[in-house]
């Protein structure tokens, strides 16, 4: 997955929850942009999850993400 694309995802404004997709089957799930921590490079990243435990993914683990649904209940995957 491109850096690129995670940055825009974190940096979009308005902020649209969305989900990573993880090369081991998982999904990391990011409600606001206050939940995820990309390195200054983006290739790595921290996912923090309301009990305050946390993710720590390299970017080349991640196969896609799945964005929340729009308000005329179409859903947007990346990959």
């Amino acid at each position: 997955m491109k850096a690129e694309t995670l940055r825009r995802l974190v940096e979009a404004n308005p902020f649209r929850s969305f989900s990573i997709n993880l090369a081991d089957g998982r999904a990391l799930r990011v409600p606001h942009r206050d939940f995820i921590s990309p390195s200054p490079s983006y290739r790595m990243l921290t996912v923090w999850h309301a009990d305050d435990s946390c993710d720590i993914v390299d970017l080349l683990l991640v196969i896609g993400f799945h964005l929340g649904q729009k308000r005329n209940g179409r859903t947007w995957r990346w990959r």
